[in-house]
């Protein structure tokens, strides 16, 4: 799985966003315009092969104020669509430099 999979999946709007990553989305006061935003100029820090049904990962990205926006990322290789499974701010204190986790003991 490329995030340019997931990019070329966006630009041709074959999205599906889960009720979960709208509820997310709504807590964390993020809109989809920046979501998009932080995945189009993001990167993908975690890949999730073994997802079913599809294989997924975990992308970073920024969004057009600078900040940190963590979203998972299903990808169907057949119909070449891209769901979105949920979507937060990262947490300052879970994460290192936004891309890696901390150890539990940290």
């Amino acid at each position: 799985m490329l995030i340019e999979d997931i990019i070329q999946a966006i630009k041709a709007e074959w999205i599906r966003i889960t009720d979960h990553a709208d509820e997310e989305s709504q807590n964390d006061k993020l809109r989809f315009d920046e979501i998009i935003f932080s995945v189009l100029n993001g990167e993908i820090i975690e890949k999730y092969l073994k997802d079913k049904p599809y294989p997924s990962c975990l992308i970073f990205g920024m969004n057009h104020k600078n900040e940190p926006i963590h979203s998972v990322w299903a990808y169907n290789s057949k119909t070449k669509a891209t769901i979105l499974i949920t979507v937060y701010r990262p947490n300052p204190k879970q994460w290192i430099n936004w891309k890696r986790r901390r150890n539990e003991t940290v």
